[in-house]
């Protein structure tokens, strides 16, 4: 089995687990920092790893279109391609083609669209989509799925589903005629728009699949913070618990901590790198923005004991000046604070649940950044 749970918190559905992947061990809870086009915006992978990132995301859509399939071949997989040797998780696309693409065309067979770049027609199918995933050498694949739009009619909700659950099996058969050797584990992803009894569907259907792990999409797709919190609590329960969950696309430091005490041990979100580009920093306080004036003179670094190398060195009113002044080094400076941010937050997450204090430690944590955050 590719994952080993060691500890369920008796006073919630969170658990600690270890994910068995082809280039190491992944302890969970954990976050995987997005490196959608084979980097993680304005980092090097030693300094991901000096961060603690165990695993990484990639795109099957983004690099299906540039560098294109011949290049990575080239180079022999991903992992070579980028000087990552850890491990990587691969979105199939899916979620790119219904939200990128500029023209679609969805039949039983896959998916017409013409890409976001040039115009130019392009397919993608289950089998392709996998066909792709292991180019790239992924650890961890994802199936073809649709994901469907906030909001969605029942009808249209159901039907996707339907067809989702076809290409789900598509893709499960073409991972069985692999070799064992370098086979990427494969999750399914649970779908149903915001319906219970299609999340439900969705996931008792999967697991007669027999996945190595189940996802939740359909998420953070511009729905309210209780609608997704709903998703999660429609799909986990149905989810065996000998099998990692991974929640797609997600989410703020505080729904991360809420979406761990619901039984989910993965997660990803490009907000700790895209807001850094904004001049925005995470602290267990809540966000603060870097481009504002009384941060113009202010001596401390971006959070008093943080042990990142940005804090351990520069201060607010520099980076501040980085910022205005649109010097690259202070946005690099950001994105290593907030990468460092949340993932020394899965860190404490892990050994409160070592520890047995995940209760007292969601508690506080929810509570202060909320509070701080309604503020700014």
């Amino acid at each position: 089995m590719p994952f080993e749970l060691l500890k369920n918190d008796p006073f919630s559905r969170a658990r600690r687990g270890r994910l068995v992947t082809h280039h190491g061990i992944v302890e969970t809870p954990i976050f995987m920092p997005v490196g959608t086009q084979a980097t993680v915006k304005a980092t090097t992978p030693d300094e991901l790893c000096s961060l603690g990132a165990q695993i990484i995301l990639g795109n099957t859509y983004h690099l299906f279109l540039r560098p294109g399939m011949d290049v990575i071949k080239h180079f022999g997989g991903l992992h070579r391609f980028m000087s990552w040797n850890r491990a990587i998780l691969t979105d199939s696309g899916g979620f790119q083609v219904f939200s990128l693409a500029k023209l679609r065309r969805i039949t039983e067979e896959g998916v017409h669209f013409n890409n976001h770049i040039d115009g130019s027609p392009c397919f993608l199918s289950p089998e392709i989509a996998m066909e792709i995933q292991a180019t790239l050498g992924s650890d961890v694949a994802m199936v073809f799925d649709e994901c469907a739009p906030y909001p969605c009619e029942k009808e249209y909700a159901a039907a996707s589903l339907e067809r989702t659950l076809r290409w789900a099996q598509r893709c499960r058969n073409w991972i069985a005629g692999q070799s064992n050797e370098n086979r990427p584990l494969l999750f399914g992803i649970v779908q149903g728009a915001t319906y219970r009894e299609l999340r439900e569907k969705s996931a008792r259907a999967l697991v007669e699949m027999e996945f190595d792990g189940y996802a939740i999409g359909g998420v953070s797709v511009g729905e309210p913070e209780s609608e997704m919190m709903r998703a999660i609590e429609f799909s986990e329960p149905f989810l065996p618990a000998e099998r990692p969950r991974y929640a797609m696309g997600l989410g703020t430091p505080a729904q991360i901590v809420e979406m761990v005490a619901r039984g989910v041990d993965l997660f990803d979100c490009v907000l700790p790198t895209r807001l850094a580009r904004n001049g925005t920093a995470f602290t267990d306080l809540g966000t603060i923005n870097l481009k504002n004036n009384p941060y113009r003179l202010d001596e401390r670094p971006i959070e008093e004991e943080c042990a990142c190398a940005t804090c351990r060195t520069f201060t607010r009113g520099y980076i501040r000046h980085l910022v205005k002044a649109e010097e690259i080094l202070g946005l690099r400076l950001i994105t290593i604070h907030n990468l460092h941010f949340y993932l020394n937050l899965m860190h404490r997450i892990r050994a409160s649940l070592d520890d047995g204090s995940f209760p007292a430690f969601r508690e506080r944590f929810v509570a202060n950044y909320v509070r701080h955050s309604a503020g700014n």
